[in-house]
């Protein structure tokens, strides 16, 4: 084997490299570190030093959130939970100094350390199942070893000899039991045998021994990378500050504090809103500018006011908020932008530039924006450049006033006066170091608690001296896609779900571009590498290829997915050593990948890079990164959102990637930043006038504009000289989409024919013989007439009622807004990819724009959920073999609305499919999502499929999916739901449906849910209640029923319940009943608001007919863990979440309850949180009965044995054995196949 030992600073996420920690934290390190040197005693035993260890990690980590202690014979294990019932995340083997017989070196591991270790972690992943260790650790107090636990699981885990070698000692079924006969006879020779390359981390304490003892604080920067390996960051791989995924929660409460904003909990979803009334503050951004639109009654003068919302109330709320998140996001851009500016300058306080000394007012805040940084430095004032020196012109549309602040105010209508009471749980202190309290002006109250975080994420590794918090420039995008969906609580994609999606996806398209560019055959990106010679020339031609890949996004959010995509293309040159400066020459010294979401770059010996001014070298990487970014933003990522603020922070958020490698162009100018807004659109995507095969040729030929010049004028936009330019390419541009407009509308079927009825009943009308005609004539003429008038009154309304059409107000023409993917003759030629998370909304919010979507999208049906039009779009939009990847909910692949867009997607080439089932990929909201990722056209017979069981990857989730995933067979998919299982489970499913006919042809089609009362503390009774009504008047007994819960369904056992349900059902003579109607009265009055369409005595929901329920039946519950069928032989009525089949056989019974059928289950019925199945109808329904299984007379023998055991409360479980093993017989199931039921059962 090769050992491969590592220093601390190269085993770490180049991502956490980045974080900063602060003061306070590397003081308490070093003081622990060094209790844990001194107290070190050569004569103590190997107990003693342990317990040192431990007490070293809990004072310096994890006291407050993590368990450590032994766990049976490990030394010492640190749980990923607080206490000992949760994982066991890292095994620690803690020898004493002295032990050095026991001990490793960093030229040996095969010793018993390392043997115990082996043993520790086979316990853990193979006895106890145990997916969540981290990491494994040798030290003995000087010196550590550490170990990925990927290493150990692909060494030991996944080598089935040992594996079963380990399973035999545990099970005393070798020559030795103790553990001495583990490490010599099974672990040692196994060890002794390995050819692999053994990487870990390795350091000795005494090598920090001068850091740690002296004085001088710049040393100190010697122990960051030894104080990040032990944090739980590293060790239990926890998210980190820096983790564009990482909320810091309470910037993010202060800060919607600020802007006047409460997150509120509503049916699980945690909603962004208002403060109650009472609970506002009107100095807070949103009430005060609520307070300004109003008194200057700015909302019934916007055009259009009902597209802002339905009511006056809703209208301000939205116009503020856009209003708010416009200024919030010119902040926070400034914020980074200052953070930068000290950076550069080595930490030189007088670049900053957001302050109360600077800027006193929102009037000199206004200035900023708009005659500072909008501005050239000459093109200023004397005032402004003397205030403002330092501060750079930027060019960016985002210093431009936005349409909405022309139509209503400017931030600096706000009064300066009005003050904002400080959180309680503020981050502000006082002189004496208190929490600060009171009030203080809102501008001032911000810019404090901006300046109270760390913004300058890109730089060194370094000490925060000032203790302060950092906030990752990325993560912005996490709170405003937060604040942002207030509607309806949108879902940030986590980093690791956009870094595997955009990996996977524009990988693909790379390749397929080269093949189609180049008519190579390669199949991945190293084969790629292998073609492109070393030459400039190759390089420039294989950069405009990448270069020419459009990317899309079609519900865009916060723009997550484009960033991401952004630092791919960028880590895909690098992979391609393609990437190069302007003058040709390669990045060749340095390495840039994607690690944490997040684009890294580092030198040869694994340095972060640092951007300094006056370095050459220096000055041409920050370059080069940020032109590529500049070349990509402009030229590949497209976006729409329907949300104007979305649209906002998209733009924000690539402005941002641009700003971090914004360079100095000479001593005071910054590289100004390009208008890449033109590529970020706002509008409906799933809404358009003209569909993309529209004819856009003949309006060419009658246009003087071609769609070269159209591309030019885009082009010309982005990089405007200057904003008369700039606004004379918008007038440009608008003007030529209004003539493709015009066009295209001349071409409209309706249109034509409108014009050809008018041109008849012209001609009919102008006709000088009017007056010779004869009475038939003109009779007949008249009637002409009136038929081609009516025709043309009919058509002119439906033109004005589509002209007219609310849903068209947003309508986004995918036809013409982006020429990048428009061919010479004006062909929609296009996307290469298209990538994202569309919303996830019920059909019941977009009932307006159904006959629309029923009208265009062959995936319709009534109950589709917004997402499955969204695939389809996505899907068209792409060229012919594009690349597509989505992450929607899982319900497409099973739902009865789902069997359209299933249908569309076989037509596709389906690459991949990833189901994470209940798994909490987004933050408080279980979606239960699955990866889609497919490429247009040429559809093939196999994909590659996984259902993911856990959201602990040891190196990455493609890596994970590519160790772990099934082949699907197309062809083995059912119309009625998609499963994805591997072949074997597939084939065993056909046929065991090919052995019998569905259940619904033995139970008339039906299956019958219980009874909705509607109020159930009104109409549910107790045994003493019901005594009572019957006392009372014994009329009540002929309406009191037995009645059964869902709780009350237990296997295989007669149901029994203390309940009753007065069944008032629809219709019913109340008279006839005066006890209960004394009963019901009591309840009058929420019984009125829930009665809908009945009278307010009677069951919301009952059925016409009572007969089903005296019957003898099966029943089962709505939500099941395990088979649950039952046999009630008493005449239960049943509530709403149970169901009967009105089917009298114990041998189905048994059938139904058995593995065999439990199994088919799990395979095609929808899961639900905690693995529970949804046992809807159309599955249970599916269930096969095999044709002989009626009259099966041996199960339904053993199955009333066990029904009458059950009964008597006796053990069961052998009989139930044998009627799984008679079920399996009934099938013709082999031994593999039996096999692969009781595995996933």
């Amino acid at each position: 084997m090769t050992l491969t030992p590592l220093r601390p600073r190269l085993a770490l996420n180049k991502a956490f490299l980045k974080v900063k920690p602060n003061r306070n934290e590397i003081e308490a390190f070093k003081g622990n570190l060094i209790t844990l040197l001194d107290r070190t005693n050569d004569h103590e035993s190997e107990e003693f030093h342990k317990n040192l260890v431990s007490d070293f990690l809990k004072d310096t980590y994890y006291k407050q959130n993590h368990f450590i202690n032994t766990k049976g014979r490990n030394d010492l294990v640190i749980h990923n939970g607080t206490n000992a019932a949760s994982s066991v995340g890292v095994i620690i083997e803690a020898k004493k100094p002295t032990n050095k017989a026991e001990m490793v070196t960093p030229e040996k591991l095969n010793a018993k350390a390392f043997h115990e270790l082996i043993l520790y972690y086979l316990r853990e992943r193979i006895t106890h199942k145990n997916l969540e260790v981290k990491h494994l650790i040798i030290t003995n107090i000087n010196e550590w070893y550490i170990f990925d636990a990927a290493l150990f699981d692909r060494l030991f885990a996944q080598n089935k000899k040992l594996v079963q070698q380990f399973q035999d000692f545990e099970g005393g079924r070798l020559a030795g039991s103790n553990t001495d006969f583990f490490y010599k006879e099974i672990a040692q020779p196994f060890v002794a045998e390995l050819t692999a390359d053994i990487v870990f981390t390795y350091f000795n304490i005494q090598d920090y021994q001068k850091p740690l003892r002296n004085d001088d604080r710049k040393d100190d920067n010697m122990l960051i990378a030894l104080f990040k390996l032990l944090s739980p960051e590293h060790l239990l791989k926890l998210p980190f500050t820096n983790d564009s995924n990482s909320l810091d929660k309470r910037f993010y409460s202060e800060l919607l504090h600020i802007i006047g904003l409460v997150e509120t909990k509503e049916g699980g979803k945690k909603l962004i809103g208002r403060n109650k009334e009472g609970e506002r503050n009107n100095g807070s951004l949103l009430e005060h500018t609520i307070l300004q639109l109003e008194s200057r009654d700015k909302i019934s003068r916007l055009d259009r006011p009902s597209q802002y919302g339905a009511n006056h109330s809703e209208r301000l709320f939205n116009v503020s908020l856009e209003l708010c998140i416009t200024w919030i996001n010119r902040i926070l851009f400034l914020k980074l932008l200052e953070a930068q500016l000290i950076a550069y300058h080595k930490g030189d306080k007088t670049y900053a530039f957001l302050n109360k000394d600077k800027i006193a007012t929102y009037d000199d805040l206004d200035n900023l924006f708009f005659a500072v940084l909008a501005r050239k430095y000459e093109e200023r004032n004397e005032t402004v450049k003397q205030k403002f020196e330092k501060v750079p012109y930027l060019n960016s549309s985002l210093f431009e006033p936005t349409d909405m602040e022309h139509w209503t105010i400017f931030i600096s209508n706000l009064s300066d006066e009005k003050t904002l009471p400080v959180l309680s749980t503020t981050v502000l202190k006082n002189d004496q170091g208190k929490k600060q309290s009171g009030n203080l002006s809102t501008l001032e109250y911000l810019f404090e608690f901006l300046n109270a975080y760390d913004f300058s994420s890109e730089g060194s590794e370094d000490i925060q001296e000032d203790n302060k918090t950092l906030i990752n420039a990325s993560v912005l995008g996490l709170i405003f896609e937060k604040i942002n969906g207030y509607k309806d609580g949108s879902f940030f994609t986590p980093g690791f779900i956009t870094m595997y999606m955009c990996r996977e996806t524009i990988r693909k398209a790379v390749v397929q571009k080269f093949n189609e560019s180049k008519g190579w055959q390669c199949e991945d990106i190293g084969q790629i590498y292998d073609q492109i010679d070393n030459s400039r020339e190759a390089r420039t031609e294989a950069n405009d290829i990448v270069n020419a890949i459009k990317i899309c996004d079609p519900a865009v959010g916060s723009g997550h997915f484009l960033v991401s995509a952004l630092n791919e293309m960028i880590s895909v040159k690098n992979d391609l050593r393609i990437l190069q400066d302007r003058e040709g020459q390669r990045l060749k010294e340095y390495s840039v990948e994607v690690v944490n979401d997040e684009l890294i770059i580092t030198d040869e010996e694994g340095g972060l890079f640092e951007y300094n001014p006056r370095s050459r070298e220096s000055q041409r990487i920050m370059e080069t990164l940020f032109h590529e970014k500049q070349r990509i933003i402009e030229n590949c990522l497209f976006g729409v959102d329907i949300n104007p603020n979305s649209v906002k922070i998209c733009r924000l958020r690539l402005w941002i990637e641009l700003l971090k490698n914004a360079y100095y162009k000479n001593t005071t100018e910054l590289e100004t930043l390009p208008n890449i807004d033109i590529n970020i659109k706002c509008g409906n995507s799933l809404v358009s006038r003209f569909a993309i095969d529209a004819d856009l040729g003949q309006a060419l030929k009658k246009s003087k504009w071609t769609i070269d010049s159209y591309r030019l004028a885009v082009d010309t936009y982005r990089n405007a000289e200057s904003k008369e330019q700039k606004r004379e390419m918008e007038r440009l541009i608008t003007s030529i989409k209004s003539d493709f407009r015009s066009e295209i509308t001349k071409d409209d079927p309706k249109l034509k024919r409108l014009s050809k009825l008018n041109g008849e009943l012209f001609n009919l009308t102008s006709q000088d013989s009017l007056f010779e005609m004869e009475k038939k004539q003109k009779a007949l003429w008249t009637k002409q007439i009136e038929k081609l008038t009516s025709e043309v009154k009919k058509l002119d309304a439906e033109i004005e009622e589509i002209k007219a059409n609310k849903i068209y107000e947003n309508a986004f023409e995918w036809r013409f807004e982006f020429p990048e993917v428009l061919n010479d003759a004006g062909d929609f030629v296009g996307f290469d990819v298209v990538i994202g998370n569309p919303p996830y909304i019920r059909q019941e919010a977009f009932a307006e724009i159904k006959p629309y979507l029923q009208a265009n999208f062959e995936s319709f049906t009534g109950t589709a959920d917004l997402f499955v039009y969204f695939i389809e779009l996505g899907i068209r939009n792409l060229k012919k073999g594009g690349s597509f990847t989505f992450i929607v909910p899982n319900k497409w692949m099973k739902a009865g609305y789902g069997k359209n867009i299933r249908n569309f997607l076989l037509k596709q080439n389906i690459n991949s499919i990833l189901d994470f089932g209940d798994l909490p990929v987004f933050e408080e909201a279980t979606t239960y999502p699955s990866i889609i990722g497919l490429q247009k056209g040429n559809p093939k017979n196999e994909f590659k499929a996984l259902n993911i069981p856990t959201l602990y990857f040891p190196s990455s989730l493609l890596e994970y999916f590519n160790s772990n995933y099934s082949s699907i067979d197309t062809r083995e998919l059912k119309q009625e739901g998609w499963t994805l299982s591997n072949s074997k489970t597939q084939r065993l499913l056909s046929k065991i449906i090919k052995q019998g006919s569905p259940l619904a042809d033995f139970v008339e089609g039906k299956t019958f849910r219980g009874i909705v009362t509607g109020f159930n503390e009104a109409f549910v009774v107790n045994g003493e209640k019901y005594n009572e009504l019957i006392s009372e008047h014994e009329s009540s007994s002929e309406i009191l029923k037995p009645f059964l819960a869902g709780r009350d369904i237990k296997r295989y056992q007669q149901p029994s319940s203390n309940n009753f349900i007065i069944f008032s059902k629809r219709g019913i003579e109340i008279e006839k009943y005066p006890a209960i109607y004394n009963h019901l009265l009591k309840y009058k009055l929420q019984l009125e608001s829930k009665a809908g369409g009945g009278k307010w005595y009677e069951l919301q929901a009952s059925p016409a007919e009572t007969e089903r329920y005296t019957l003898k039946k099966i029943l089962y519950q709505e939500i099941a863990t395990y088979s649950s069928f039952t046999y009630d032989t008493e005449g239960y009525f049943i509530n709403n979440k149970v169901f009967l089949l009105n089917i009298e056989s114990l041998s189905l019974l048994g059938l139904l309850n058995s593995k065999l059928i439990w199994f088919y289950l799990n395979q095609i019925a929808s899961k639900l949180q905690g693995g529970a199945l949804a046992m809807q109808s159309p599955y249970v329904l599916s269930i096969p009965i095999h044709k002989n299984l009626i009259e099966n007379k041996e199960l339904e023998n053993l199955t009333k044995e066990v029904l009458e055991n059950r009964n008597l409360s006796q053990e069961t479980s052998s009989l139930e054995n044998k009627i799984d093993l008679l079920v399996y017989q009934l099938y013709e199931l082999t031994v593999e196949e039996i096999n692969i039921v009781e595995e996933k059962t």
